[in-house]
Parts: C-alpha cells; sequence; structure tokens
C-alpha cells in the first residue's frame, strides 16, 4: 500500500499526491498528517493534487475532513492544483469542500499560507 510522503518546508508541510488516492490511503495520509502537525507544530499544510484526474466523494470528503483536523491543531491547510475535471467532479458530486483553501498552484498556495500566518500573528 503506497504511503504518502509528508515534506517539511520551515513551517509548513507540503503533501504531493502522485497515486490515484484509494480509500486506505487516504485514511492513512489523514491521520500521518495529524501526527506531523502536531509533532512539529506546523502553521501551514499545503496539499498538491495536481497529478490527481480523478477524485470520488470519499477522497473529497478526506480533503475537508484534513483541513478540518489541520484546523483544530492550528495549522491551515491549502489544495493546489486543481485539474478542471476534478472542480467539475466534486461540484457534480455536491461536494463544496467546505472549509478548505484553495489556489491554483504552490506559489499562490504559500502566499495564503504566509496571509494566513500574518493573521494569526496580528491576531485577526
Amino acid at each position: 500500500m503506497d504511503r504518502i510522503p509528508i515534506l517539511r518546508m520551515g513551517e509548513t508541510l507540503l503533501v504531493t499526491i502522485q497515486v490515484d488516492m484509494q480509500d486506505q490511503t487516504a485514511l492513512m495520509l489523514q491521520d500521518d498528517l495529524a501526527n506531523r502537525i502536531a509533532a512539529t507544530s506546523a502553521s501551514g499544510v499545503m496539499i498538491d493534487i495536481s497529478a490527481l484526474e480523478i477524485v470520488d466523494s470519499f477522497v473529497g470528503r478526506m480533503l475537508t475532513s484534513i483541513s478540518g483536523i489541520a484546523r483544530i491543531l492550528s495549522a491551515t491547510t491549502v489544495v493546489v492544483g486543481m485539474q478542471p475535471a476534478v472542480a467539475i467532479t466534486l461540484v457534480e458530486l455536491g461536494l463544496s469542500l467546505e472549509g478548505v483553501r484553495t489556489a491554483l498552484n504552490v506559489e499562490r498556495g504559500m502566499e495564503l499560507l504566509r496571509r494566513a500566518r500574518l493573521e494569526n500573528v496580528l491576531g485577526h
């Protein structure tokens, strides 16, 4: 079973999903990421899904769940690189990814995380 690597870049954890996510892989990622956020006190999580061509309702819910867990652990999550077909599929499935921030690419995602960090420091 594939484990998805989690890389640390300063205060941000970077997850690049290069394989089609099976349910068990998504559940392991959720657990691994929660543990890494807690262990590193990361303030941001970036999940790059640019390699995914298909996202089913389970994976969509898992992205929402991961974002919620990260938020409880004081980290902001940004999902980047969503393909237009994936966005269309999520909307057709009725999944709005409530509470999940998205950006077109990694650069814009890093900017969102920088702004979120600044807002937290300033107490907004």
